[in-house]
């Protein structure tokens, strides 16, 4: 298949944050890539000549007060409007050159989001740390949400508007790829994956991910979307948790009972009674919890379904309602 700009609004978004040394070069690939895209850089307080090397390179240039990456795509997707997105990052890790690919796959797979998993990520400037906690969250996140994403943290993606209006957008950081993937999986949307080169960084930048830092606040975030939209299976581990806890402190003691009629460990019998309330508690706010999780799931799908589809099909010629291939049909059949 092959990409016809006309048929599409086409929005290239890209949250910098001190990326001079390579945004000139990333938005004249995609400006090659997409002739036909509107290129916005949202800047987030460089402190560098970003924003001037972006506007020179033919991007448009918007500020994004509030600090973090998360913080950036929230305001990224309320102020654009556009028929399909593509997000990047502005460091030139990303082939500009694979966009209308992984366009095509979402109007040919009929998808909301395709991610680019990246084919190199240990070549990530010899951050081999980042390369294991990659691997190492994406396993995670496969346990606790599915199997729909192999690189849950990859920043080359390309979305529906359904898909972008219809995005909370919680996050302030690096996480907020994990919650876009959650939104997908929860929902049950449409995805895709087309797995691409990762380059290295130019020479003299450095990668904004705290391996340490930012990987906290990812399981943080991965434990607090789990509990929204998995509270069963969330406060279930907990309850059950609790319970072993108790069971453990309450066999020896059972034990000497059985064998002597006597409990003489009374501090350790209150202190199993209340691991097993509070278990017996856990597990009555999960089943509850678990009710609303699922109307909130429903309501946030009712909204998603709001939004219209936006894959270009309000635009695509010679299209006609089912009654009028009908009808047509009809006069020709008759000879008229």
């Amino acid at each position: 298949m092959t990409l016809d700009p006309s048929r599409y609004s086409l929005a290239v978004l890209l949250p910098c944050y001190n990326e001079g040394l390579s945004i000139a070069s990333v938005v004249i690939g995609f400006r090659k890539a997409l002739p036909g895209a509107r290129i916005y850089v949202y800047d987030n307080n460089s402190t560098d000549n970003t924003a001037q090397e972006a506007a020179l390179a033919g991007a448009t240039v918007i500020t994004c007060r509030r600090q973090g990456k998360g913080n950036v795509v929230r305001q990224m997707f309320a102020d654009i409007e556009a028929d399909i997105y593509i997000m990047a990052d502005g460091d030139g890790t990303y082939d500009t050159a694979a966009a209308p690919r992984m366009i095509d796959a979402l109007i040919a797979d009929r998808a909301d989001m395709v991610v680019g998993t990246r084919r190199n990520i240990t070549e990530d400037a010899g951050r081999k740390g980042h390369a294991f906690g990659n691997q190492l969250f994406n396993r995670v996140y496969q346990t606790l949400f599915g199997r729909d994403f192999t690189d849950i943290f990859s920043g080359y993606r390309v979305f529906t508007r359904r898909f972008a209006k219809s995005f909370p957008a919680n996050s302030a950081g690096f996480e907020v790829e994990t919650e876009m993937s959650v939104h997908a999986s929860s929902l049950r949307l449409p995805v895709t994956e087309i797995e691409l080169d990762y380059g290295r960084r130019v020479q003299g930048s450095a990668s904004k991910l705290s391996t340490f830092r930012d990987g906290l606040r990812i399981l943080c975030m991965m434990a607090m979307l789990m509990k929204e939209t998995k509270p069963f299976a969330f406060f279930g581990c907990i309850a059950a948790g609790l319970f072993a806890a108790c069971t453990i402190l309450m066999v020896p003691i059972t034990l000497e009972f059985f064998a002597t009629g006597l409990v003489n460990r009374v501090p350790t019998v209150m202190l199993a009674m209340t691991l097993m309330v509070g278990a017996m508690l856990s597990l009555s706010c999960g089943i509850i919890l678990d009710s609303v999780s699922r109307a909130r799931i429903e309501q946030k799908r009712i909204f998603y379904l709001s939004q219209a589809p936006a894959r270009g099909e309000r635009t695509f010629p010679g299209a006609q309602p089912i009654e009028e291939r009908e009808t047509s049909a009809a006069f020709r059949s008759t000879g008229f």
